[in-house]
């Protein structure tokens, strides 16, 4: 046996049993460098690259939000001073956003992913000042909001019913004209799968969408904030844990919201959780929310987090063609 198919089978095999082979071909391989990732795929066209930014936490306000500060005021102190992930000097959000999107202009990148609490609460001061910043660079870009981007902590209502509300009145510009709660990009032969999982839940909508894109056949990457479910991470790390329920949330006072519920996830997040695993063609997953960069591999099926772009940081992504 040659030593790499050797490495295919104690890696891939005890997880995909007889599949692996045939999904190893379709998903290709990757390597991963600090903060910059490289997919190697036979399917891809040509090369290119996206840059990944989430968690910037955005605490910019203005008299428009001033009837909201009971709910933000916690947030709007969180992120006010950084240390940049690379240089260890102080710097804050507003400065790591725009430092990020002129690395991205300059190393021409063909799309800016934005997955997930951008802002640290929905202030339109803050989207406002992010769609000119977009709008200034030229670049095409796709965003999906986080937990924190329509949460006013302590707020009444559902956070299904918060999520709607706080699109619809604040975060809709984000979106292009697009709807929220999924979208698709292509570029060179790849498709790009955004899903907004921000109430660490999936709905049957857009499990249905995920199955279309599967059906194409197409070489695909899965853009989510909150991470999936990975095997020794805490309850809170990601979407889909078998145990995530209201005896597992530490946090839902602090973050003044309701609190997950008695029965853990509904099946439909179940269902999502098992046929990305399975999903051949899927070359990864990129998300955010934790604020520590991680990379576990699932089912031959790499999931990288990035680090918080509140201290500058961000994933470069480049697409290769796999040479045979």
């Amino acid at each position: 046996m040659k030593r790499r198919d050797l490495l295919s089978s104690l890696v891939i095999a005890p997880f995909l049993g007889n599949k692996s082979k045939s999904i190893l071909s379709e998903r290709g391989s990757f390597a991963i460098d600090a903060n910059q990732v490289r997919f190697f795929n036979a399917s891809i066209r040509e090369r290119f690259s996206i840059m990944f930014i989430a968690d910037t936490h955005l605490f910019m306000d203005d008299a428009r939000g001033e009837p909201y500060q009971q709910y933000s005021d916690r947030m709007a102190k969180a992120y006010n001073q950084t240390k940049h992930f690379q240089t260890g000097e102080a710097t804050n959000p507003a400065e790591c956003f725009q430092e990020t999107l002129d690395i991205a202009k300059n190393e021409g990148v063909s799309l800016v992913a934005l997955i997930g609490d951008i802002m640290s609460f929905p202030s339109e001061a803050a989207v406002d000042w992010v769609t000119q910043q977009l709008k200034t660079t030229g670049l095409p870009y796709v965003y999906v909001a986080g937990n924190h981007d329509w949460h006013y902590e302590g707020m009444p209502g559902t956070v299904t019913e918060l999520r709607d509300t706080w699109t619809k009145k604040r975060l809709f510009p984000l979106y292009q004209g697009g709807y929220p709660l999924m979208t698709v990009r292509e570029i060179n032969g790849v498709r790009f799968v955004v899903i907004d999982n921000s109430t660490y839940e999936i709905l049957p909508e857009q499990l249905a969408f995920f199955r279309k894109e599967v059906a194409t056949g197409k070489p695909l990457v899965l853009l989510v904030h909150i991470p999936l479910y990975a095997p020794e991470r805490s309850v809170g790390f990601g979407c889909g844990h078998p145990d995530w329920s209201a005896k597992a949330d530490k946090n839902y006072q602090l973050e003044r919201r309701p609190q997950w519920p008695e029965a853990g996830h509904n099946e439909v997040t179940k269902t999502f959780y098992k046929e990305v695993m399975n999903t051949p063609h899927l070359l990864g997953i990129i998300a955010g929310h934790t604020h520590k960069q991680s990379l576990d591999v699932m089912n031959g099926l790499p999931q990288i987090v990035t680090n918080p772009n509140a201290t500058g940081a961000y994933l470069k992504v480049e697409f290769i063609p796999q040479k045979a």
